[in-house]
Formats: structure tokens, C-alpha cells, sequence
């Protein structure tokens, strides 16, 4: 087995799925289509929803059946969710296409770091998890970022030919899924629903510095995944040109992926504290300045997302086993999206029928009330 080329294509795999065209205009194209803010977020929460109730399933897939499989069908059916928004126009087309990419995106979920740990493991390195993911995280935030200014200078022209290129490009994720070679694992769980329970119970009742380390993860988690979805309707909201959409896009991108890829740097033990006020203050400040100087408030949400993400999947991999890995990760993705997928459509309503203000002071309450709570509790139990 050439466990060797595993990382160097997960970078290419990790590449090509983030080289997200479509992104800085997203909210533009459904609009074009005509949906509302709330119809968006209803689409959104469709898919977080649809990845959280699969997400621990899947992951089970992955460490029973193998984290190659679920990365290579969950490419195939990314892909076809794109070829819906490709052809297909309306809210309910393109709520089907959003049900598919969250399938697809349960089965990746997890399951990406899940081989690349067990492939560092066989390896005897995995010492370097948190520089690989990292500098894999960082290349996906670059390959954004870049693909960000492409997309927004295609979307003065057409915010449909950004959608196309995207299907075009991720086509491609399918045999680089295919080509990747699986790491050895014990595989000792049985194959059935008991098995799931006994790593629910196990994580959450059992093991209690990996459940604060969850609780921790999803925390950020919803703050990130929020900000993604509302730095356009806050570029909306100050009258920003069309054309330095794909630029700020890009620029945040980037910004997220040098920090993930220094991210192993960071080390200082009050980190995870440090990380939570930041957070908290950004968005009570962001929620103060709907101006362009609020975009400063952004950029810090952002670098703090490139340092903590690849920090917590380390901490979260050292408190997990090889046999139930994917399922310990999928656990963590799945608290973060069934709350997204809770929240997302009231902060859409917010947004069509208020103040865009509050839906940041929201976050900094959930974000900074959850956070701090696991901050208390990991501090207890060490």
C-alpha cells in the first residue's frame, strides 16, 4: 500500500472541494432565482440538517466500510448536487440539490480526518496531525480564496457561469476520492445500531474531556459556519459593488488559511479562552458597526477559524480511537449543524424582517454562553 501519496492527495481532494467559485455570489444566485433570506436559510438549514442526522451514521460507515468509500461517494453525490443548481432553477429543485450535497457532504464529513490521522498513525507520525491538517485546511481556505475572485469578477458578467465552473471542478473530486489507498484499523465494531449507541455513551457519558472538547468544537463551529453565510448579506447591507465581492471573499480565505496553516504554533494553554473572547467580542462589535469597518470584526472571525479548527481536531483525534474515529468526529459535525440548522432560518427572518445588528449579538450570546461553559468544564476535568 502507498499509504505515502494518501496526505499529498487529500491536499489535492481538499483543494478541489474548496475551490468554491460559486461562494462569494451565492446568495446573490439564489436571489437571482428568487428566494428570499429566509428561503436561503431554510435551504441552508435543509442542509445542515440533512448532514446532522447522517453524520454519525455515516460516520459509522466510514470507520466500518472504509473512510475511502464514504470520501468517493460522497464526491459523487456533491457533484450531482451541483448539476441540479447547473440546470435547474426554483426552491424546490434546488431543495432537493441541497438535500444531496448534505448527504454527500455527512459522508466526507469526519471521515477526512479521520484517514488522514489513521494514515499518520500507520505511518508513525502522527505527531505531525495537527501541522497536516492544518496545512490541509489552509490549502482549502487558499484554494477559496482564489477561486473567490474568480467567482465574483464571472458574476459581473453572469451569476450563473461561477455555478457551471463549480460543477466542472468538482468533477474531478470524484477519482481523486477513488485513488486514495485505505489505512489499516482495527475495525472492531460491530456492525450494527448498538455499536453507534455504545460511542454516543461512550463520548458523552463517559469519556468527559472529550465531550467538552465536542461541545467546544461545535461552539465555534456555529459562529464560523454563521459569519460564512452572512458576510454577503453584511456586504448587502453597506451597498458594496458587485465586483469586490470575490476580492473580500478571497481575502478572508486566504487570511483563514495561513493562520490553519501556522495553527500548530499555537499552543499556549488558556488558548481555548483566549479563542472564546475573541469571538464574543468580534461579534459584539460587528453587530455595532454595520459598516465597512465592521469588515475588521469579520477578518478576526476569521483568522480565529484557520487556528482553531485544525487545534480541535487534534485534541478531539488524541481522545478518540482508531476504530471509532469518524464516529467521534461525525458526533462533533453533527451538534454543530442540527444547531445551525435551528437557528439559521431565524436569523435569516431576522435579517429580511429587522436588523441584521441582532443577528450578530445573537451569535456572540451563543457563541460566547457555550463556549465558556466548555472552557469551565475542560479546566475542571484536567
Amino acid at each position: 500500500m502507498n499509504l505515502e501519496g494518501n496526505i499529498n492527495k487529500m491536499y489535492l481532494l481538499k483543494a478541489v472541494k474548496w475551490f468554491m467559485i460559486v461562494m462569494p455570489i451565492i446568495v446573490l444566485f439564489f436571489e437571482k432565482h428568487g428566494l428570499s433570506l429566509t428561503q436561503i436559510m431554510i435551504l441552508q438549514a435543509t442542509y445542515s440538517f440533512t448532514v446532522a442526522i447522517l453524520e454519525i451514521p455515516s460516520g459509522f460507515f466510514a470507520d466500518i466500510y472504509g473512510r475511502r468509500l464514504s470520501l468517493f461517494y460522497g464526491s459523487i453525490l456533491t457533484f450531482i448536487g451541483y448539476l441540479i443548481f447547473s440546470f435547474f432553477s426554483g426552491f424546490n429543485e434546488f431543495f432537493i440539490a441541497e438535500i444531496l450535497l448534505g448527504i454527500g457532504g455527512s459522508l466526507i464529513s469526519g471521515a477526512d480526518s479521520a484517514l488522514i490521522y489513521d494514515t499518520l498513525l500507520q505511518l508513525k507520525k502522527d505527531e505531525d496531525y495537527t501541522k497536516v491538517e492544518g496545512k490541509n485546511y489552509g490549502i482549502g481556505n487558499i484554494s477559496e480564496g482564489i477561486a473567490g475572485v474568480i467567482g465574483g469578477f464571472l458574476a459581473i458578467t453572469s451569476l450563473d457561469l461561477p455555478v457551471y465552473i463549480q460543477t466542472f471542478v468538482l468533477f474531478f473530486s470524484i477519482p481523486i476520492s477513488y485513488s486514495l489507498v485505505e489505512p489499516e484499523s482495527s475495525y472492531k465494531l460491530a456492525k450494527s445500531i448498538k455499536s453507534i449507541w455504545l460511542v454516543v455513551k461512550e463520548t458523552f457519558f463517559e469519556k468527559n474531556k472529550l465531550k467538552w472538547y465536542i461541545i467546544y468544537s461545535s461552539s465555534m463551529g456555529i459562529g464560523t459556519l454563521s459569519i460564512a453565510w452572512f458576510v454577503q448579506p453584511f456586504l448587502i447591507e453597506i451597498e458594496t459593488p458587485l465586483f469586490y465581492y470575490g476580492i473580500i471573499w478571497a481575502g478572508l480565505n486566504i487570511i483563514t488559511g495561513i493562520t490553519s496553516y501556522y495553527s500548530y504554533l499555537f499552543k499556549h494553554k488558556d488558548l481555548l479562552i483566549y479563542i472564546s473572547l475573541i469571538m464574543v467580542i468580534s461579534f459584539i462589535f460587528l453587530g455595532y458597526n454595520i459598516s465597512m469597518y465592521g469588515l475588521i470584526f469579520i477578518v478576526f472571525i476569521y483568522l480565529i477559524r484557520g487556528i482553531i479548527t485544525p487545534t480541535l481536531r487534534n485534541l478531539i483525534n488524541i481522545n478518540s480511537t482508531s476504530e471509532r474515529r469518524a464516529t467521534v468526529l461525525s458526533l462533533r459535525s453533527f451538534i454543530i449543524r442540527i444547531s445551525f440548522a435551528i437557528i439559521a432560518p431565524i436569523l435569516g427572518y431576522i435579517t429580511d424582517y429587522s436588523d441584521i445588528s441582532f443577528v450578530f449579538y445573537s451569535l456572540a450570546m451563543i457563541v460566547g454562553l457555550s463556549s465558556i461553559l466548555a472552557v469551565y468544564k475542560l479546566k475542571i476535568n484536567n
